[in-house]
């Protein structure tokens, strides 16, 4: 059965009626959805080396930055040093390895105004569908536009997704029984109002995962207390804000190449601690078990607090800059507590154990909501395709649909190292289309490849969204490397033209 049969939406033959393509207005080579961190990284890359290609970057809302101008909670910061995570081409000059999301959205927004990518963003532009079309070898794309609500449809060759694998619109939100009953505020993070007034107040932040690790410690600067309420324990690693190195580097050295230096030593550390976390499991559970114990002190209850039930890298571990979390918990500023809330009550929680929580603010820090291509609607030829029933090709494009690539980051390292990659590789294959005079590139399924999951954590985001997505396969280039060294021989210098990859004039 070919892919034309296996992706598309079943008991649907065709999708909803296709708009007029006389109301197509304008033409693009490329058409990048999403102006974050991977979009504007996208339309660098376009320039850098693909010259002469016209391009559009639409964006939703009406501001750049996606996740760092979204996100507003207190101490919002990456989890990644910002060598790795910056763009490889623009060098990070902040003495600050472990970064604040403002200063990683001002990176990103004067990178964008440097190389003129900020004059091909479309703010405003919320993506709804894209239609291919066989006979015309187009996408067809249809917008909504904010400022007055009436439908935007434009037309590319080739379409780039950049708006991640998580949704905007809402994080995971379970239901807490009784939590009507609080008179306390509850906020999600996502959607952090900017009069919140915490100071001297009882907090209580629901999680242990990336965002509960960084609120905590801030907001302890201020409130009452903070008390960190969490179903399982997290691995909580901590490492300094600023890279002495790094710092050395580029006092002695020209900014790029101290960039350059210390991203490759930052690479080669991190792939290392990776591989031997994975070989040596428990060893790595005993040591990053013992840098707790030492930061929290010889009485505090790390096998209960901080052991998780999973190897490290079964699930992402979590950075906190400078002990920040571990310093908090010392000076009675946070505290931990485990448990599971059996009902919310009118002054704060009560737990299975029998134990009270009193809170005058709730937190849930929940985790994320997983939004494959921002729910853009694919259809091919009239009909609705699926992308929980394609394979995943070298972790860019997908089995079956031709022209479209989605640009996500690892999992297991920064985001940014694996986005790079794949725009350098969309760049290799839009230039051999153009030299060979190919229309259409699409990845065709090898029968003998097995499926397997797209990601290998076992996150509650992940596993509570594997359905929605598509799948790996047991075999290059369905297989996904979650290895820098790997995937850099592969997408610089493997084949563009390779027995998996269809291409067409028309």
């Amino acid at each position: 059965m070919s892919d034309q049969d296996t992706i598309f939406e079943r008991g649907s033959a065709r999708a909803e009626p296709e708009p007029e393509r006389g109301a197509a207005t304008q033409h693009f080579d490329v058409l990048i959805v999403g102006a974050g961190l991977s979009g504007i990284g996208a339309g660098c890359h376009l320039q850098e080396r693909c010259p002469g290609t016209s391009y559009a970057i639409l964006e939703a809302r009406e501001a750049t930055g996606g996740t760092w101008d979204i996100f507003r909670y207190p101490g919002i910061r990456s989890d990644s040093d910002m060598y790795t995570l910056g763009y490889a081409f623009r060098p990070w000059n902040n003495a600050k390895a472990i970064a604040d999301g403002r200063s990683i959205l001002d990176y990103i927004r004067d990178t964008a105004r440097e190389h003129g990518v900020d004059r091909h963003i479309r703010f405003n532009h919320r993506v709804r569908n894209a239609s291919w079309s066989s006979a015309d070898a187009r996408w067809l794309i249809e917008a909504d536009y904010a400022g007055t609500g009436e439908p935007i449809r434009l037309t590319c060759g080739f379409l780039m997704m950049c708006s991640g694998y998580y949704s905007y619109a809402g994080g995971h939100a379970p239901a807490f029984p009784g939590s009507e009953r609080f008179r306390g505020q509850l906020v999600h993070p996502q959607f952090w109002p900017d009069d919140l007034d915490y100071a001297g107040k009882r907090v209580v932040v629901i999680g242990s995962g990336a965002t509960a690790v960084t609120i905590v410690p801030e907001m302890a600067k201020t409130a009452g207390h903070v008390t960190m309420l969490q179903r399982s324990p997290t691995y909580v690693v901590s490492r300094p804000s600023e890279d002495k190195a790094a710092n050395w580097l580029r006092a002695c050295l020209p900014a790029k190449l101290a960039y350059r230096l210390t991203r490759l030593k930052n690479m080669a550390l991190g792939m290392y601690f990776y591989r031997i976390a994975r070989k040596h499991p428990e060893k790595t559970k005993q040591q990053i078990l013992a840098m707790a114990r030492k930061a929290l002190g010889p009485d505090y209850d790390v096998k209960t607090h901080f052991t998780p039930s999973y190897n490290p890298w079964d699930q992402r571990l979590c950075l906190v800059p400078d002990s920040d979390l571990f310093r908090a918990i010392r000076a009675g500023q946070a505290s931990v507590m485990t448990g599971h809330i059996e009902t919310f009550t009118e002054t704060g929680m009560q737990l299975r154990s029998g134990e009270h929580l009193e809170a005058d603010i709730v937190i849930t820090a929940t985790g994320l909501k997983l939004n494959l291509l921002g729910g853009v609607t694919l259809s091919i030829d009239g009909r609705q395709v699926d992308l929980a029933k394609a394979l995943f090709y070298k972790g860019v494009m997908f089995s079956g649909v031709p022209n479209l690539a989605s640009v996500i980051g690892y999992t297991n390292a920064s985001w940014t190292l694996k986005a790079d990659l794949t725009c350098e590789y969309v760049c290799r294959l839009l230039n051999h289309m153009k030299r060979r005079g190919y229309k259409v590139a699409t990845p065709r399924r090898d029968p003998s490849v097995t499926e397997e999951p797209f990601f290998s954590l076992t996150s509650g985001y992940v596993q509570r969204g594997l359905d929605m997505l598509p799948k790996q396969g047991s075999k290059r280039p369905w297989k996904m490397h979650r290895n820098y060294a790997l995937d850099v021989a592969a997408f610089r210098f493997g084949r563009v033209a390779d027995k998996s990859m269809e291409f067409a004039r028309r």
